[in-house]
């Protein structure tokens, strides 16, 4: 990493040249949980947690993510996902990972089933608490050392970083 860390590295990664072992660690934790999901899933699972913590970089970061690859309406989604007009399991998603990233102690088996009744097997009800879990440690490392998001972010729609700028300002430089 450290040969990156020069002209070319993003915020977050700087963030961790103290630490490149962790860094190496969340980047394998993070690959294993989305492989194993959808990936449209992870991206609004994460979005919805990386809302709830507050974290800008987090949330542009995905919310580009969703806009870019998937049509999304983000700008949206982020106001409100319940009334952006994503469908009950997407919904069920954003509020089981709003959930575990405000109080996971909160969870109760009936939020597990609603996910069940959504037609959510158990591994991919599991994926969902293990990106917002991720984006916990991540989401609040990068806040609690004060990382920025990266100034290329400027760049997106003024509506859409509006939207998805809930923390930390994006860097100026």
């Amino acid at each position: 990493m450290s040969a990156r860390i020069d002209a070319m590295a993003t915020n977050f990664e700087r963030a961790f040249e103290l630490r490149p072992a962790v860094y190496a660690a969340w980047q394998q934790l993070n690959g294993a949980i989305k492989a194993e999901m959808d990936l449209r899933r992870y991206e609004l699972a994460t979005l919805a947690a990386a809302r709830r913590l507050r974290s800008s970089y987090c949330c542009l970061a995905h919310g580009k993510v969703l806009a870019e690859q998937f049509d999304e309406p983000v700008a949206r989604i982020a106001a409100d996902h319940r009334a952006a007009g994503l469908d009950e399991m997407d919904v069920a998603v954003m509020d089981l990972a709003e959930q575990v990233a405000d109080d996971a102690t909160s969870v109760s088996a009936a939020d597990l089933q609603r996910l069940r009744d959504l037609g959510l097997s158990q591994e991919e009800i599991m994926d969902v608490i293990l990106a917002a879990a991720a984006r916990c440690f991540f989401s609040k490392t990068l806040d609690a050392l004060g990382v920025q998001p990266d100034p290329g972010y400027r760049d997106l729609d003024p509506g859409l970083r509006k939207a998805l700028v809930v923390g930390r300002p994006i860097a100026d430089s």
